[in-house]
């Protein structure tokens, strides 16, 4: 007898492929992710479909966003630029976290909830969900200009 697979059942799939992945890459590019290690990863296609380039410009962002992938063309693989705030381009220590979020957007696109970006996030910096969360508003939080409360409910994006 056949399941009816659920829509919470391909949640429950997407998130734990995520933190796979996530996992998998800590285990081939070492379990410390720091600033060269994470921008080493955005060139692993085994981690990262979509080329990406990184780019500190606000351009594109919101206020009290950090970052925001941009598609380059009508195809994922044309590739992305993630526009970073340019407050962070001096602060290297942050940008494994920062980059960390958005990584399964562009990866999977739409389908991708703020809940499944910071459980990759988490897994892949290593650090409980919570934490991950708590560094990501703070960062947020700590942009000039940024309200100081980022709200972090839909995610710190």
């Amino acid at each position: 007898m056949a399941r009816h697979l659920t829509e919470q059942d391909a949640q429950i799939a997407l998130k734990d492929h995520l933190g796979d992945k996530a996992m998998n890459a800590r285990l081939a590019h070492g379990m410390y992710i720091d600033a060269e290690t994470i921008l080493k990863m955005l060139d692993d296609a085994t981690f990262v479909r979509y080329p990406v380039s990184i780019r500190f410009d606000a351009e594109h962002l919101e206020p009290g966003e950090f970052a925001m992938p941009i598609a380059l063309g009508d195809h994922p693989s044309a590739g992305f630029c993630l526009f970073i705030h340019p407050y962070f381009e001096h602060q290297p220590e942050a940008w494994p976290l920062l980059i960390a979020y958005h990584i399964p957007s562009i990866n999977y696109g739409e389908i991708v909830s703020h809940a499944d970006a910071e459980h990759f996030g988490a897994t892949l910096v290593g650090l409980d969900v919570d934490t991950y969360y708590q560094a990501l508003c703070e960062l947020a939080d700590s942009i000039p200009g940024a309200s100081g409360d980022s709200g972090c409910g839909g995610g710190c994006s």
